[in-house]
């Protein structure tokens, strides 16, 4: 019997929310970028451009995102892109995994990975950073640092202490122009943890796409750190994520796609884009056992207050 050939393309659109919600985090840059196996050129459904993107978001109720640049070129387009759309604040940063590309390490880390360095890692780490640092003080439209952090799946022991470095230069330039700061933290609860107490953490911290469990979760609540739900929350298999949900109060969750990353259960390996937020929005509700109406619009309050007004 034939083998049922598996959808590739951009999931349906979901049921509109009852009101309106932020997407915390996005990468717009790779969204408008994602491309099918076989894609047809001629076929512009296949492939929306961003304003296409904005409108399926605002039509579903995700009328406003958080663009997030966290390599050079991202971070160049982001600084464009936000002062262009009302509907978009930004984040800019040097992920973890690019700083040490940035600081030339080439070792295979935990993930088995050779290093593959692309052009712009020929720019040294500490001119990166004073890159990232220039659009955050210029753009008043840059709301946050981010996403920084840690990600020890993808970093050997010298990545590890590039990493670090990088991490607390990005919480300082946080704290010195007063913005949120969005944190990547993969394998490395403790250390995020330990570095965010050492030097301080900035007055809004979220952890983008929160990974950890009940215990990353009470200590969240505990220092009055926000936490960001993305599709994860909803996979079948995520019972301690779900659990590290109810711990926290709704005064510090947040929602996001991560997209094109992360698409929300049942579409996961589909491409992801912020009109696909309202599965995330709903299993919040569904998992905390809050009416859907009270999500949203507490949800939404919480992005003003860490970001601003749009």
């Amino acid at each position: 019997m034939a083998r049922k050939q598996r959808e590739r393309g951009w999931p349906p659109p979901p049921e509109p929310l009852p009101s309106p919600v932020v997407d915390d985090h996005t990468h717009l840059e790779s969204v408008v970028g994602w491309r099918a196996d076989g894609w047809d050129p001629a076929d512009a459904a296949a492939h929306p451009d961003l304003a296409a993107h904005l409108a399926r978001a605002a039509a579903v109720g995700v009328p406003r995102m958080v663009q997030v640049g966290c390599d050079l070129d991202a971070v160049a387009w982001t600084d464009a892109v936000v002062r262009e759309h009302p509907a978009l604040l930004g984040a800019v940063a040097i992920h973890p995994n690019e700083a040490v590309l940035h600081a030339g390490v080439r070792e295979v880390a935990p993930d088995g990975l050779d290093p593959d360095p692309q052009p712009r890692h020929d720019v040294p780490l500490d001119d990166a950073l004073a890159a990232v640092a220039a659009v955050a003080r210029d753009n008043p439209r840059v709301r946050a640092i981010g996403e920084t952090g840690l990600d020890f799946f993808r970093a050997g022991p010298r990545g590890r202490e590039v990493q670090r470095e990088a991490f607390r230069a990005h919480v300082a330039l946080a704290k010195e122009l007063g913005l949120a700061l969005q944190i990547h933290d993969r394998d490395a609860h403790d250390d995020v943890v330990d570095v965010l107490r050492r030097d301080g953490a900035p007055e809004r911290t979220v952890f983008h796409c929160f990974s950890g469990g009940v215990d990353l979760a009470r200590v969240c609540a505990d220092e009055g750190w926000f936490c960001s739900f993305a599709g994860p929350v909803s996979f079948p298999a995520n019972e301690d994520l779900r659990a590290a949900l109810r711990e926290l109060p709704a005064s510090l969750v947040l929602v996001e796609t991560d997209a094109p990353y992360l698409t929300v259960h049942p579409f996961r390996g589909r491409p992801n884009a912020p009109y696909l937020l309202p599965g995330t929005v709903r299993t919040v509700a569904e998992v905390t056992g809050r009416p859907l109406a009270d999500v949203c619009a507490q949800v939404g309050e919480v992005a003003a207050q860490v970001y601003g007004a749009w």
